[in-house]
């Protein structure tokens, strides 16, 4: 399409402010910026959208019009809602360059801009392929009528033998058609999405697992990504899709057509960012009024207020549970809470196949400062319960959740996690928030990237051991062990082994020695020789307590 069509447009509210003579300038896609240098992004011929939150003073507008240039864009339409009138250094810069300029009223949203820019674009560039999309455009909208991406996943399947899926950072999928790869399959293209981002790798990338090659395009939403000063605000909790096959020979055309469908996945992320707003604002108020000591029946009487809308249909009152995060960037200015606050949202939704829309979307996540505080309401219990223990155990989660976010947290970024138990009422919700607090506290004092506690280790010896210092634990597990590794290392007498063992079985000569596949008097030898070594009495309580805590720090 052109630019005069754009202008042509009155839904659009563009207003022309220099570049009359370039209107015939075709535009091949739109992207919306705050950066102040957005190139890396940029392959020619978009219009870019911006609100100018780049601009400090009025030297940054020449910098950033001559990069747009340098690029190729076609046009750049700054919004008026921030600044009002657009300033007059970014007119004189845009006149230099002979680079179009609009004004977009504070009416117009950027989403609305976007979306008719790839409706045109995607029908004029891709013909019929656009068209299956275009057609079905009108489903994506809100409403009983609306299906959501996966009316759009479905056209790709069935018009053009295209098997594509939405999938959340850490892989689950969102949309798309069932069955779909398995979950260790959707767990590596997270990664390998999440590490191609932190690498600065531009565009679709391809990943073959085993005899399947994806094709991987990330989602960048409108009212997010696409004006991020810093990947690391949102690469957490970013969507991407996933395609079965091998875009490298793919037709311009086809290519277009896809980055089209990831512009209205946006549109559709954009919207659930939105609805989420009511879950936020419901966390902030339940977390303000237990941080402040709240009566339990004025909290309650909040959290009355909150289960129809987390919980829709379900009459019962339901169970409460409390998850804290936080992220940490080595030496980066990001402000890490709402970065948190997104990532808890998009891991802690249900994906098992039988949720679906806001059933699925339960949570409800507020934070403070740099920590990401989730309240995630869970049915009640019923009479026939198995015994089991209801909500999120933090292994599952941590199992779920490392690999993929790992590989986005690259060498600089850390995740911790801390989850409590499930509570009953009101008067609860203090110590569970209290609780998750100190389990994160417990994962953070653990190695690795990514980390998570849950509330059963908070009463055991799991929680003194992190908090040991780094000084006191090497000298106290090399004085215990080192003794065994070297004897190990000369002699492979699998000393150390068979400690763990013999402690792991409470001390049972029979039912160690069967384990170890061993005879009696080995076992006993070799415990012989340990007690030598270490000149301690195995047969003492406090000597078996010193070595299994050895064991653990070590």
């Amino acid at each position: 399409m052109r630019l005069r069509a754009l202008l042509n447009t009155d839904a659009l509210g563009l207003r022309l402010l220099g570049g009359e003579d370039e209107l015939d300038r075709t535009v091949r896609g739109v992207m919306t910026t705050d950066l102040k240098d957005p190139s890396r992004y940029l392959s020619g011929g978009e219009l870019v959208l911006t609100g100018l939150a780049w601009r400090h003073d009025p030297a940054d507008s020449e910098p950033f019009v001559r990069i747009l240039t340098s690029a190729g864009v076609a046009a750049l339409a700054a919004g008026e809602a921030e600044l009002g009138d657009v300033p007059d250094d970014l007119v004189a810069a845009c006149a230099r360059h002979r680079l179009p300029l609009f004004a977009v009223h504070e009416s117009v949203a950027f989403a609305t801009i976007t979306e008719h820019v790839v409706r045109q674009v995607s029908g004029e560039r891709a013909g019929d392929l656009a068209a299956v999309v275009d057609r079905h455009r009108r489903m994506m909208t809100p409403g009983p009528a609306g299906g959501g991406p996966d009316v759009v996943l479905d056209l790709l399947h069935s018009d053009l033998d295209l098997r594509a899926w939405v999938l959340s950072p850490t892989g689950p999928p969102i949309a798309g058609p069932t069955p779909g790869p398995a979950a260790e399959v959707c767990a590596k293209l997270a990664a390998e999405h999440l590490a191609a981002t932190r690498t600065g790798r531009r565009g679709t990338h391809r990943v073959t697992l085993g005899a399947t090659t994806y094709s991987l395009f990330p989602i960048r939403s409108n009212g997010r990504g696409g004006g991020s000063r810093d990947v690391r605000e949102t690469v957490l909790s970013d969507w991407l899709l996933a395609v079965e096959a091998d875009a490298g020979d793919w037709a311009e055309e086809r290519l277009d057509l896809l980055y089209g469908v990831t512009q209205l996945i946006a549109v559709e992320r954009d919207r659930r960012d939105a609805a989420r707003t009511v879950r936020r604002r419901l966390a902030q108020e339940v977390l303000e009024l237990v941080q402040t000591g709240a009566a339990p029946a004025e909290i309650a009487a909040r959290l009355r207020v909150a289960a129809p809308v987390l919980l829709p249909g379900l009459g019962s009152a339901p169970q409460w549970q409390v998850v804290v995060a936080r992220v940490e960037w080595d030496g980066a200015q990001v402000e890490t809470g709402p970065v948190a606050q997104a990532l808890l949202e998009e891991i802690l939704v249900d994906p098992s196949p039988s949720s679906s829309g806001e059933h699925a979307d339960r949570i409800a996540v507020a934070h403070t400062g740099d920590e990401a505080i989730a309240l995630v309401p869970l049915p009640a219990v019923p009479s026939e319960h198995d015994g089991s223990e209801p909500g999120i155990l933090a292994d599952a989660l941590l199992q779920a959740v490392r690999d993929p976010l790992s590989a986005g947290l690259a060498d600089d970024g850390r995740l911790t996690l801390g989850v409590s138990a499930a509570v009953l009422s009101a008067e609860g919700l203090r110590g569970a928030l209290e609780e998750a607090r100190h389990a994160r506290r417990v994962a953070a004092a653990r190695p690795g990237r990514v980390c998570a506690a849950g509330h059963q280790e908070l009463a055991s010896h799991v929680l003194l051991l992190p908090f040991v210092p780094d000084d006191v634990r090497r000298a106290f597990t090399a004085r215990l062990l080192d003794p065994l590794r070297d004897y190990d290392r000369r002699h492979r007498a699998e000393l150390i082994p068979t400690l763990e063992a013999f402690l792991d079985c409470d001390g049972s000569w029979t039912r160690c020695a069967t384990r170890l596949h061993l005879h009696v008097n080995t076992l006993r030898y070799r415990v012989g020789r340990i007690e030598q070594l270490t000149s301690r009495d195995l047969s003492r309580l406090e000597d078996k307590l010193d070595f299994f805590l050895a064991l653990r720090m070590s």
